[in-house]
């Protein structure tokens, strides 16, 4: 540990576990700025290679090889750490995929129970916070991603494109009751809306297909995204984000309004994010709700 203090010079030291998406690259350029020493897992077929660059160590891990990562974080001294971007746990599906990632003994031992007696359920909270356990057994505790970037979450208000109008407005409103609902039973974040119908639910193809299928469905176009934290959010893990990519996709489909969550969801990159609104005709408002957060304990 003191000889992985002294290659740092003091500096804080940061583990990130690093999934898919540009978040990940934000969460290290912010945690660089800072002036932390940052040790970055990146998650094979998910990470951005970038992060090799950014970051002061850097390999990269297979999705099952959960001992690897805990070894690595513990072999560089990180003593807290956090996680950003997607896992994709559309992989659990595919055929051959136990052999073709070939989990390790820990992975084996922390998710026996989930994947293989079927004594417990795979959510995405549930896998997550399996994750975040492991880790803190081996003393290194995950924090929110927030604490380390507070400053890319939504701050309320208008933020983007002309003002709504009454429909608009009443399919947020609707929106963001469907999306809460199907957050607290950790199906998805996401709803497409149109005329207070409900075109398409996000489930575990993610928020992006979410909105092509809304598209599919909706040919006239003109429907609203909505997209909030769920009720028992755990700001560690599974934080909603947005960024130009999810605006690109709304494009795309033909979605012409996007509502957010308000100091809960995290904004990547937003002056490039709101001129691509503004070019594209795409309003985006971030509400408030008075659920609170949880918090890591």
């Amino acid at each position: 540990m003191n000889r992985e203090l002294a290659s740092s010079g003091g500096r804080r030291r940061v583990g990130l576990l690093a999934g898919w998406g540009c978040f990940p690259v934000a969460v290290a350029q912010t945690l660089k700025r800072q002036g932390c020493y940052v040790c970055c897992l990146g998650v094979k077929d998910h990470a951005d290679p970038l992060l090799a660059e950014l970051c002061d160590d850097f390999a990269w891990v297979g999705a099952a090889k959960l001992g690897r990562a805990i070894r690595f974080f513990r072999q560089h001294g990180v003593q807290e750490a956090t996680m950003g971007g997607k896992f994709h746990k559309t992989l659990i599906y595919q055929r051959w995929a136990w052999l073709r990632h070939l989990p390790d003994l820990r992975f084996l031992r922390t998710f026996y129970p989930h994947f293989i007696s079927g004594g417990k359920d795979q959510k995405d909270d549930t896998l997550l916070m399996a994750i975040v356990d492991a880790f803190a057994q081996e003393g290194i505790p995950f924090g929110p991603v927030t604490d380390y970037a507070p400053e890319l979450l939504a701050k309320p208000g208008h933020l983007v494109g002309r003002r709504l109008s009454s429909p608009q407005q009443r399919d947020i409103q609707f929106g963001w009751q469907i999306a809460k609902q199907m957050g607290g039973l950790d199906i998805g974040q996401s709803v497409c809306v149109k005329d207070r119908a409900v075109l398409a639910v996000e489930a575990i193809e993610g928020t992006d297909a979410c909105i092509r299928r809304g598209g599919t469905l909706c040919g006239a176009g003109g429907f609203t995204v909505v997209k909030v934290a769920k009720p028992q959010q755990d700001m560690r893990f599974d934080v909603p984000t947005v960024g130009v990519g999810t605006l690109e996709t709304m494009v795309a489909a033909g979605a012409s309004v996007l509502g957010i969550e308000a100091g809960r969801t995290l904004l990547l990159d937003q002056p490039k994010f709101v001129a691509f609104a503004a070019r594209h005709r795409i309003a985006v408002v971030a509400l408030e709700d008075r659920q609170p957060c949880r918090r890591a304990a």
